[in-house]
């Protein structure tokens, strides 16, 4: 009895029973959440949890930081979202937006779509009108809840101060599990300025969402079902992998690439799930679907057993269902939300259930039954497809070819580095030719295609994996919608490096008028709007200094040094952004 007693307080919260204001609550629960970088821009109605963030930094100094949890502030809340966005995909934690009411709500209204869209986990904290004032039409009010409700993962109105605690801590264990997704509470004035006591404990009762979970998580793959998959893996001779975000999304990647390699199963990934599979391994065909490369759909044409591990049949992949995987005599899905099982494809085999686990499982139960198949064939026929349809360009143009931009700086980050896209066709190039070593390195807006996406992202990224080479491969018309983030990043001295293919316009669009619109390029032709990029740069680079050092950032345009030689590369097609890198010394000032 005594253990117990002493169990439960060394369990106990140290701020347990304490007074707090909701504003401090607030702050406290991402504190024992592990928050460590906020992106929010204020305003009146959130300045109370504004002034909780600075008041917990200036209580808990971290050595080594500037603060324990950094405030990062966008030039826009769109932005905000996106950079959350970008650090919650290059991380796998939760990416935390904290903005005002009115139109600093609305304007992440397109980053929880696109988070939605693409599994990724974020909380947007909202401030919003007095609850008393809500629905008067109040200054900078607006419906949140009705707006969000349609598009997030959930969406919390808190009216009750007492719930204000378990509504934070839901609101993070909503976004993370399951099927991730952005989770908005939406807090009002009065509720941040409540004072209560702190439980420092407790969520809501979410019991339907709950025991949903808990199916999921209790579903086990049974002896039955593992014999099943292995026999209709020994029915085949070419079996291929079809992997889509879910496996990242999981932390699912280790286990699949053991089956894989275990069984030598090629695999084929979708655009969200580049990094799944080691790019440079001879067994991997890369990305497939509309934009994806023919080797990868030529081997879904010929497989005969397709293993879909966290993918969802989506139109760019599947764009007529009836016809993909046609020699396909079976096919097995693994997912973890049941509403994706036989939604576009029909499968005979699958199982619901969590990724990692279960894959390592059926892993487990081939060896356990020692079982073996040679796939030789297959695996020539493999490297036959990539050899004989391998991506290719007219590397003797005396003009700017941009896929060789893209192939000089993956020879230089050999796969390592996190890459960032704006939407268009430079997204598609880089999703071709870059390679991916590990997963989390590849941040694209994947089914809700959100030009504007590649800088913010970029930013984000840098702040969750500062280790890392962080470049943006943007478009000239998607680099302009969120273009104003650049202060951003030379105000926090974040050192992205972002590449801009600039064609003056809308280079997809542009192709779609020209093969279906008769060539009218109809408001895709940015000519009359062209934007000297480089000049926006050195613009947004010569105003930011560090503030507490004095430190001066400065860049030049993109080099030769890596341009391969004898290639031309024109101004007017290809534009650098600055690198900025950590500085190094009171004298010391680092340009690209």
């Amino acid at each position: 009895m005594t253990e117990k007693a002493n169990t439960a307080q060394v369990a106990r919260h140290p701020l347990a029973g304490k007074s707090l204001s909701g504003a401090d609550t607030v702050v406290q629960v991402l504190a024992d959440e592990g928050v460590d970088t906020i992106f929010g821009y204020s305003g009146g109605a959130i300045l109370p949890i504004f002034d909780a963030v600075f008041r917990y930094n200036d209580a808990h100094p971290v050595a080594g930081k500037d603060a324990a949890m950094q405030l990062v502030v966008p030039a826009n809340e769109q932005g905000a979202g996106f950079m959350a966005a970008g650090y919650a995909r290059a991380s796998g934690k939760v990416g935390v937006v904290m903005v005002t009411s009115g139109p600093g709500a609305t304007n992440t209204v397109t980053p929880v779509r696109d988070s939605m869209a693409d599994s990724v986990p974020l909380v947007v904290i909202c401030g919003q009108v007095p609850t008393a004032a809500i629905g008067t039409d109040a200054f900078q009010e607006a419906p949140v809840a009705a707006i969000m409700g349609a598009i997030a993962k959930h969406v919390f109105l808190v009216t009750d101060a007492e719930t204000l605690e378990e509504t934070m801590r839901s609101a993070f264990e909503l976004a993370r599990t399951g099927r991730p997704g952005p989770v908005v509470v939406d807090v009002p004035k009065d509720i941040q300025n409540w004072e209560g006591k702190f439980r420092g404990q407790g969520t809501l009762p979410l019991h339907g969402y709950r025991r949903r979970l808990a199916k999921v998580e209790e579903n086990h793959l049974s002896d039955g079902a593992c014999e099943r998959f292995y026999t209709l893996l020994s029915e085949s001779e070419r079996p291929l992998i079809y992997a889509g975000g879910g496996v990242i999304n999981a932390n699912a990647t280790k286990a699949m690439r053991r089956l894989a390699n275990e069984y030598g199963i090629p695999v084929t990934t979708t655009l969200m799930a580049l990094g799944a599979s080691d790019t440079t391994h001879p067994l991997a065909l890369h990305m497939l679907g509309m934009h994806g490369v023919a080797s990868a759909n030529y081997a879904v044409e010929d497989c005969d057993f397709l293993i879909a591990v966290g993918a969802r049949f989506d139109d760019r992949v599947a764009g007529n269902p009836g016809q993909f995987a046609p020699r396909a005599k079976n096919i097995a899905h693994f997912d973890v939300d049941f509403a994706e099982i036989g939604k576009v494809k029909r499968a005979n085999w699958h199982h619901v259930g969590m990724l990692e686990r279960d894959l390592t499982d059926m892993l487990a139960y081939g060896k356990r039954i020692n079982f073996s198949k040679d796939f030789g064939a297959w695996h020539k026929e493999i490297a036959w497809l990539k050899e004989e349809f391998a991506l290719n360009y007219d590397r003797n143009s005396e003009f700017i070819q941009p896929y060789a931009v893209i192939e000089e700086i993956n020879r230089h980050s050999k796969g390592e580095a996190v890459i960032s896209t704006g939407v268009g066709q430079h997204q598609m190039w880089a999703a071709q030719y870059f390679d991916f070593r590990e997963p989390r390195l590849w941040l694209t807006s994947g089914s809700m295609g959100t030009m504007g996406f590649g800088l913010p992202a970029a930013i984000g990224a840098q702040f969750a994996r500062p280790d890392r080479t962080v470049i943006d491969i943007d478009g000239d018309g998607s680099i302009r919608m969120n273009i104003g983030e650049l202060e951003t990043a030379t105000t926090y001295n974040t050192p992205i490096k972002v590449i801009v293919l600039n064609n003056y316009g809308d280079g997809m669009v542009r192709q779609w008028q020209k093969l279906y619109f008769g060539g009218r390029m109809s408001g895709s032709d940015k000519l009359l709007h062209s934007k000297d990029f480089v000049m926006a740069a050195r613009a947004t680079a010569s105003s930011s200094r560090n503030a507490s050092t004095g430190r001066k950032t400065c860049q030049r345009s993109f080099g030769n040094s890596w341009i391969s030689k004898g290639q031309h590369f024109s101004r007017s097609l290809l534009t650098a952004m600055p690198v900025y890198t950590p500085w190094s010394g009171p004298d010391s000032v680092t340009t690209t």
